[in-house]
C-alpha cells in the first residue's frame, strides 16, 4: 500500500511560491515547561514566574525559543516537506525578532527562496526555504532559512 503524500516534490517548489499554512498552534505553559526540561535547559527565564517577573524586562516566563523554532518548522511540514523530502540539510539563519509567551497562538508562512538539482542525487534536488512564524498579533516572531533535500516527482511507469 503506498502512503498519501501531503508534501510538495522538488518541482513544486519555485522560487516565489508562498504557502500560508492551515495549522495554528496556542504554546501552553505546560508546553513550554515539558520541552525545557525534557531538553535539559535549566534557564530561570523560562522556567521560574517569580524569576521572570522581578528579575526580567518581559515579567513573565518566556517560551524557550528552541520550542519556538521547532513549532514554526513543523507547522510547515504538513503542507512542504511530509513524504517528499529526503533530509533537512541545515539552516543559514534564524532569528527571534519578538518574545512569546504562553498563550501565544503561531501561525506560519513558507517562501521558497530558491531551488536547484542536486548534481549528485538524480531525482533530488535542494531547496532553501524561509519559514516565518507571526503571534495572534500579527508580529514577527520567528524566521528560519533552511536547506532541505526534496525528492523528485516520481516517473509514471
Amino acid at each position: 500500500m503506498q502512503r498519501p503524500t501531503p508534501g510538495r516534490w522538488f518541482e513544486e517548489l519555485t522560487p516565489g511560491t508562498v504557502i500560508h499554512h492551515a495549522i495554528r498552534r496556542t504554546i501552553t505553559e505546560a508546553d513550554n515547561v515539558g520541552f525545557t526540561t525534557m531538553t535539559m535547559n535549566p534557564a530561570w527565564l523560562h522556567l521560574d514566574a517569580d524569576y521572570a517577573a522581578n528579575e526580567t524586562e518581559f515579567g513573565r516566563p518566556l517560551v524557550n525559543s528552541l520550542l519556538t523554532l521547532g513549532m514554526v518548522i513543523g507547522i510547515s511540514v504538513h503542507e512542504t516537506t511530509l513524504g517528499t523530502t529526503v533530509a533537512n540539510l541545515g539552516f543559514d539563519k534564524v532569528e527571534f525578532p519578538a518574545p512569546v509567551f504562553h498563550g501565544d497562538t503561531l501561525r506560519v508562512e513558507t517562501e521558497v527562496m530558491a531551488s536547484r538539482p542536486s548534481s549528485s542525487r538524480p531525482g533530488q534536488g535542494v531547496v532553501t526555504l524561509e519559514h516565518r512564524g507571526y503571534n495572534q498579533d500579527d508580529t514577527l516572531v520567528c524566521r528560519a532559512i533552511r536547506n532541505a533535500l526534496m525528492l523528485g516527482r516520481p516517473t509514471e511507469g
